[in-house]
């Protein structure tokens, strides 16, 4: 029995055709729709130019670990704190910081938490979900010295 004898229809060209655009466009249609998501949820840059942030990278670390600051960071019942101790391990408070916390892969979920100062450490209340997040951290020493890390913050529970 042949094609037609069996369905009653034959397999022309065009229906070949037609499934085979059918095929590609649906392929090319999702990598255009992840494509246009993954540009538009992550930035991709960390500075602006590269080469010129590596030409001082060693007189900051040099300075940064001038300054003997070790910071405790992490999320505990809502709250993000900042704990900043000295080489002595007595506690530092920075005359200035900057804090942000977003997820690694996107910056829709990133914050800027209030930090507020409350004795030996700074807090702030967070509405983070469960999973990676990354804490982005400045804080400045009295003189101006940057003291800059990234932290990895995983919740375990939402």
């Amino acid at each position: 029995m042949t094609e037609r004898e069996t369905t009653g229809r034959e397999i022309t060209g065009r229906h070949v055709l037609i499934g085979f655009i059918a095929f590609f466009g649906v392929i090319i249609g999702v990598n255009i729709l992840l494509a246009v998501s993954a540009v538009r949820s992550f930035p991709g840059l960390e500075v602006s130019n590269g080469y010129v942030a590596s030409q001082s990278f060693d007189a900051r670390r040099t300075a940064q670990e001038a300054l003997g600051w070790d910071l405790q960071a992490g999320v505990s019942g809502g709250m993000l704190y900042l704990a900043f101790t000295d080489a002595a391990g007595q506690p530092v408070r920075p005359a200035r910081i900057e804090a942000s916390v977003g997820r690694p892969t996107e910056d829709i979920d990133d914050t800027e938490p209030a930090l507020v100062w409350v004795g030996e450490r700074f807090e702030a209340p967070v509405a983070l979900g469960k999973g990676k997040w990354i804490l982005r951290l400045r804080a400045y020493a009295g003189d101006g010295t940057l003291f800059q890390q990234r932290r990895p913050l995983v919740i375990d529970r939402s």
